[in-house]
């Protein structure tokens, strides 16, 4: 019986998943998203040409891998749909778990109505409506994708669930939608998604059982994990290993190698701790050389560097077999490259994670910098510096990279044996 690889960011997000999976899918039969909703984005690079991937998991783009959304998925259809178009019919190749909640309109106006009422104490959400879907996920009172399937009656339950909170939604001067105008929209929704809703926990079961090779995708960081991450300042779903059990409906013991991925600097988008962002000209030289904006949000993402101790720490909580190093060209010319090796808390050097960031000072090492890695696809031919920075992050994180990413394109990746 084969196992089904698992691909998890390390970070605060915006690692670089997207490229390791599509780079990895050639050679699966089936890729699989467990978690999250269109607040995260993938952005691959292939042959020149970039594709933005929110929903759709990154095995798109090979013509041969069967695409699973699981239920632990908060989907928008809106979103899906408008994703959809770029790559035409995707009948037989995309999957949607019946069992998924479905992130709608609304939800959106609820996260952006009460990110408005926190002020200056607000999160930095996407607004995208994932925290609101899954709170009504977990409170029981959500819609799934398989209630598409009967537009009239999901319709007569969300202007039923709008009645029974209708003094919530007055404060957040959100009107109940006008019956006949859900109608039409759901119904657009059904005929657009039907024949890509599925049982999806059976499919992954199946091809568990017929030795299919499957690899599993999250969305996010474990450092926004709800609860390992940086809380409250963390998406609102299960962004660790673990949470692809869930999110697919599979076994802990049906998981096989566990890659995690990190940039080879470290980034963070919104608010919340971020013990080593750099406020000098140099965070912002990474910033501007890694064109670190959010593939979903536009927003700029805060830049520092690379966090030996976070790392270690989620590369412990997911079980990491390996590190995929990305973006390591974007350090390219510096002089002085820094690592944080440990923390200073209350004056107390430490080498693990503490629960509560706020206090935390970074304690750096320097390492020389090199001139180029672009393009490199062979270890032994990168630069000895950047050899050294590569060691010294195994050393401190007590994880292999396995992985290092040169360039946005695919086939500047080193796969170490």
């Amino acid at each position: 019986m084969s196992k089904a690889d698992l691909i998890v960011g390390i970070q605060w997000g915006d690692e670089g998943k997207g490229k390791i999976v599509d780079m990895l899918a050639q050679d699966y039969d089936m890729v699989c998203r467990s978690q999250g909703g269109h607040n995260a984005g993938h952005t691959i690079w292939v042959d020149g040409v970039r594709y933005a991937l929110h929903l759709i998991p990154s095995g798109v783009l090979n013509p041969k891998a069967v695409n699973v959304i699981g239920n632990g998925v908060v989907l928008s259809p809106e979103s899906i749909i408008k994703e959809m178009e770029q790559f035409g019919s995707l009948v037989g190749r995309l999957y949607i778990s019946d069992k998924a909640h479905l992130n709608l309109p609304y939800h959106a106006q609820i996260d952006q109505a009460k990110e408005r009422l926190k002020g200056d104490k607000a999160i930095g959400t996407t607004g995208k409506g994932i925290g609101p879907a899954y709170a009504e996920k977990i409170s029981r009172s959500g819609f799934r994708v398989g209630e598409l399937l009967n537009p009239a009656k999901l319709t007569t339950s969300i202007i039923d669930f709008f009645e029974q909170n209708r003094a919530i939604f007055d404060v957040l001067e959100i009107a109940t939608p006008a019956q006949d105008e859900l109608l039409e929209l759901l119904t657009s929704y059904k005929d657009a998604l039907e024949p890509y809703i599925a049982n999806t926990t059976n499919m992954v079961w199946e091809a568990i059982d017929k030795d299919q090779k499957i690899l599993l995708e999250g969305a996010q960081g474990t450092l926004l994990d709800i609860d390992h991450g940086t809380y409250p300042y963390v998406t609102s779903s299960s962004t660790v290993s673990a949470g692809a059990c869930t999110g697919l409906g599979i076994s802990p013991k049906d998981i096989g190698t566990v890659t995690g991925i990190v940039k080879a600097y470290t980034t963070r988008v919104g608010n919340g701790p971020f013990p080593s962002e750099d406020f000098t000209d140099e965070g912002q030289k990474i910033a501007d050389i890694g064109k670190e904006v959010g593939t979903t949000t536009g927003r700029g993402r805060r830049c520092g560097w690379f966090d030996a101790i976070a790392v270690k720490h989620a590369a412990r909580l997911n079980g990491c077999d390996q590190l995929s190093l990305m973006k390591l060209d974007v350090l390219d010319g510096f002089p002085k490259i820094k690592i944080c090796v440990a923390y200073d808390v209350n004056g107390e050097r430490v080498d693990y994670m503490p629960s509560d960031l706020e206090n935390v000072k970074p304690i750096y090492e320097e390492i020389d910098g090199w001139d180029s890695v672009v393009g490199v696809r062979d270890y032994d031919a990168l630069p000895e510096n950047a050899k050294k920075y590569i060691e010294r992050i195994e050393e401190v994180t007590s994880t292999k990279v396995g992985i290092v990413s040169t360039s946005p394109e695919r086939a500047d990746t080193i796969i170490r044996g």
